[in-house]
């Protein structure tokens, strides 16, 4: 285990200062998911998108444009 990985007391003091109290139980598994969503998003920080336009200013040639469903 790193330096950096959230433990089980730590969780439930992050959890209980936001307003929600975990049980006893699940200390443990929060902090595990904490840990996965941290190394996830620490990848994504990695990647280089270079010069690709955001999302918004993406448009499919030829797609219509309806909100219909």
């Amino acid at each position: 285990m790193s330096a950096s990985d959230l433990t089980p007391p730590e969780a439930a003091r992050w959890a209980a200062r936001s307003g929600l109290p975990l049980a006893p139980d699940r200390h443990a598994e929060v902090a595990a998911t904490a840990d996965h969503i941290h190394a996830v998003v620490s990848l994504l920080r990695e990647l280089d998108f270079g010069d690709a336009p955001p999302a918004a200013a993406y448009r499919v040639e030829g797609e219509p444009y309806d909100a219909a469903v």
